[in-house]
């Protein structure tokens, strides 16, 4: 488990990082969401002991990250895929890695080949793309076996192939009960991938809650509905009280009313109904929400 207890960082007067406390479980991915600037990298960089915190203490298994004895056997972690030495081959940055964490040199080549850089693995960095770049970097935070992993946007660079390996690999690590912590802009794809989602902005705590609950949470306020005879409808349901815009399909999306009583208006005045369905918001919606509100989706 990782453990964030009013962590916080300061620059200045500026404040990176702003009293977080949380929790990373093992056995889900937990995503680790924010706009850009709101101090994920920093609280990573943190619990990484790259950079010192103002206040407050991560840990991870119970101790700071620089008291681990073999940090890549306890901690696999991919910040930057640019940290790898260019003129490296992919299987010399391995092999470095390994040595310096006493892990068997066999794992090198059980890396390469789980992330598909065995054909690739004598060529030096400084000739990779940056999908291959990122491959090598997530083979680096694999190395050591880990029980918890910490990916900060991994999915950059990767190709649909790849984004989707990485998905299910993400996910059968959890589900063997390592710890999977995950930040990432893809809302897309974290809506795919996670189990639990940490919320932050201006370096604030604004969620920490299971994915499904937010998105239930978000949704059922705007019904869908689709008549033959939408213009009544909607005259009748405006006099009712509701909020009603076309789209431009013809369908009605309808706020302010439950699905019960617009059912209930459409049938007391003879107008048949096509559809009446919750309008589920995508990840991004209720992300977006929430971050404007400061919380208070």
């Amino acid at each position: 488990m990782i453990e964030v207890r009013g962590l916080s960082k300061r620059y200045g007067p500026a404040v990176a990082v702003d009293d977080l406390t949380f929790d990373v479980p093992a056995g889900v991915v937990t995503a680790f969401l924010g706009r850009n600037g709101a101090g994920k990298s920093t609280t990573l960089r943190m619990v990484l002991g790259l950079d010192r915190p103002t206040s407050g203490s991560a840990r991870v298994d119970g101790r700071a990250y620089a008291d681990l004895p073999a940090p890549l056997c306890t901690v696999g972690a991919l910040l930057d895929s640019g940290a790898a030495h260019p003129g490296r081959t992919a299987r010399d940055h391995l092999r470095w890695l390994a040595a310096s964490n006493r892990i068997p040199s066999r794992r090198v080549d059980e890396v390469l080949d789980l992330v598909d850089l065995r054909a690739a693995a004598d060529r030096r960095v400084r000739g990779f793309s940056l999908g291959m770049r990122q491959r090598l970097g997530i083979a680096g935070a694999l190395l050591g076996d880990p029980p918890v992993l910490l990916l900060d946007e991994p999915t950059n660079g990767l190709d649909a192939e790849g984004i989707r390996w990485l998905r299910g690999h993400l996910r059968d690590l959890a589900a063997q009960g390592r710890t999977v912590l995950v930040s990432s802009h893809l809302m897309g794809e974290v809506e795919l991938t996670a189990d639990h989602l940490l919320v932050i902005d201006r370096g604030r705590l604004l969620a920490d809650t299971p994915l499904r609950d937010l998105l239930a949470d978000s949704t059922g306020h705007v019904l869908r509905v689709r008549s033959p005879r939408a213009d009544r409808l909607r005259d009748l349901l405006v006099a009712d009280g509701a909020t009603v815009t076309a789209d431009d399909d013809g369908s009605l999306h309808v706020s302010g009313l439950p699905a019960e009583r617009v059912g209930a208006v459409a049938a007391g005045s003879g107008v048949p109904l096509l559809e009446l369905t919750a309008v589920e918001r995508s990840l991004e919606d209720a992300f977006l929400a929430l971050t404007a509100a400061g919380g208070a989706a």
